[in-house]
C-alpha cells in the first residue's frame, strides 16, 4: 500500500504540463492518421528557405542558414518555428518529434570553441544532435524580405503606405567590379602592347567599341575592376598618359530592391492620436502593456501621421529618421532622450514583442511556399525573457 500511494506520489510530481500532454496526444493523432505523410530532404528544404528569403539579405555581420546539420541523409516530416530557441524551447521540439528547428534568432552567434555540457548554448547543439534535429535561422533576411518581419509590424498601424528605411541592393549586380573606368586610345602600333598589359591586372574585364572624337577614329575602352584593382588601373594608367585620352571613372552601384530592406517608414492615410496608435500596437502585438516615451512638446492627443518602424533593436536603424513616432522593440536610453528632445514620441515594447507574432503568419506563408510537404508547428513555449510584474 505505501509502495502503490509512493507510485502515485511520484506520478503526480512529475507529471508534465496539461498542454504538453495535450500537444503530444495531437502530433502522435497525426502521426497515426497520417503515417505515409510528405516530407522533404533537408537539402531541398534548405533551397526551398533561402528562396523564399535569400540570406544575402541579412546584415553581413549576422550569423544565418543552416547553425546545425545532422548526418545526411537526413529528411524533414516536421518543421518548428521559434522566435528563440531556449532550453524549453528545444525540449518542446523534441517532445513534438521536430526533425528541423526554424530559430529566427541565431542561437549560435558568437563562435563556440568546444561543445560540451557546460553552456547552455552548447547544449542545444548536443541536443540537438543526439535528436537529429536540424537548426537554421534567417533573422537579419526575414527583417528586410518584402513579406518578412518589419512588414507584418507595419500591419499593426492601419492603413498606410511604407518603404524601407534602409534598402536592400541587388547582390549580385553589376557581375563584375565596383568602379568602371573608361577612355579613348588611337590605334597605334603601341595599342595592342598597352590593352595587353591592362588584360594582366586582376580583377578586370574589358570591352572595347569604336567611337569617334573631334572626326577622328578611336577605340573606347571600358574597364570594369575591383576597389583593389582600380588602384594599380590608375597607376598604370598615369604612367602610360600619352596613349590614352577623355578618361572617366565611375561608381557602380547596384541596384536597390523594391520594397525590401531594413525598417520601415509608414505614412498613415490619416492621421490618429498617439493614444490611439498605442491601443492599436498592443492589440496587434497582444501586449497590456508598452513603454513609452512623450516627444518632447508632445501628449496622448498629439497626432501621428509618419511611423519608423524596426523590429527588435531599433537604435542604429532609426537614427535620424524623421517621423511622429519611433516604433521598436528596444532602444538605448540616451537614443530615446535625442529622438524625445526632436519631438518624435517612442514606444517599445521589449525586443522578441514585435517579432514573435510574425511566426504566426509565416505558419501559413511557408506551408504554400513549401506545398504542404512537411508539417509546420509554431512553439507555445517561446516568450520574451521580460514580463512586467
Amino acid at each position: 500500500m505505501f509502495l502503490l500511494s509512493c507510485v502515485r506520489l511520484l506520478s503526480l510530481k512529475f507529471q508534465p504540463p496539461q498542454s504538453l500532454v495535450s500537444r503530444r496526444f495531437q502530433a502522435l493523432q497525426f502521426l497515426v492518421s497520417c503515417p505515409l505523410r510528405p516530407f522533404m530532404d533537408l537539402k531541398t528544404l534548405v533551397s526551398s528557405l533561402n528562396d523564399f528569403a535569400s540570406l544575402s539579405l541579412a546584415e553581413n555581420w549576422d550569423n544565418v542558414g543552416l547553425l546545425v546539420q545532422p548526418s545526411p541523409p537526413h529528411t524533414v516530416k516536421t518543421l518548428f518555428l521559434t522566435n528563440d530557441l531556449t532550453e524549453e524551447v528545444m525540449e518542446e521540439a523534441i517532445q513534438m518529434k521536430a526533425d528541423l528547428i526554424l530559430s529566427y534568432h541565431p542561437p549560435i552567434f558568437r563562435p563556440l570553441k568546444h561543445i560540451t555540457w557546460k553552456t547552455w548554448k552548447e547544449r542545444l547543439v548536443i541536443r540537438a544532435l543526439e535528436n537529429r534535429i536540424g537548426i537554421y535561422s534567417p533573422h537579419t533576411a526575414y527583417d528586410a524580405s518584402p513579406q518578412g518581419v518589419n512588414n507584418w509590424l507595419a500591419k499593426g498601424l492601419g492603413c498606410c503606405t511604407s518603404l524601407p528605411i534602409h534598402p536592400s541592393k541587388a547582390p549580385s549586380y553589376p557581375t563584375i567590379g565596383t568602379h568602371r573606368v573608361e577612355f579613348n586610345i588611337n590605334d597605334t602600333p603601341s595599342m595592342d602592347k598597352f590593352m595587353s598589359a591592362v588584360r594582366e591586372i586582376p580583377e578586370v574585364s574589358i570591352t572595347t567599341f569604336f567611337a569617334r572624337h573631334n572626326g577622328e577614329e578611336q577605340t573606347r575602352v571600358s574597364l570594369n575592376c575591383t576597389q583593389k584593382a582600380l588602384l594599380q588601373v590608375v597607376a598604370f594608367l598615369s604612367e602610360n598618359s600619352h596613349l590614352y585620352q577623355k578618361t572617366e571613372i565611375l561608381a557602380l552601384e547596384k541596384p536597390l530592391l523594391q520594397n525590401t530592406g531594413m525598417g520601415r517608414l509608414c505614412t498613415l492615410a490619416e492621421s490618429v492620436s498617439l493614444a490611439t496608435m498605442i491601443e492599436r500596437v498592443k492589440r496587434h502585438l497582444k501586449l497590456s502593456h508598452v513603454r513609452l516615451a512623450l516627444g518632447v512638446g508632445r501628449t496622448l492627443e498629439s497626432q501621428v501621421k509618419v511611423v519608423a518602424l524596426c523590429a527588435g533593436s531599433g537604435s542604429s536603424v532609426l537614427q535620424g529618421v524623421e517621423a511622429d513616432l519611433y516604433l521598436t522593440g528596444e532602444m538605448s536610453h540616451h537614443d530615446v532622450l535625442d529622438a524625445a528632445a526632436q519631438g518624435i514620441n517612442v514606444i517599445l515594447c521589449e525586443h522578441s514583442n514585435t517579432e514573435r507574432g510574425f511566426l504566426s503568419e509565416l505558419q501559413n506563408t511557408l506551408a504554400a511556399h513549401l506545398e504542404n510537404k512537411v508539417h509546420i508547428i509554431l512553439s507555445e513555449t517561446d516568450r520574451d525573457p521580460l514580463q512586467v510584474v
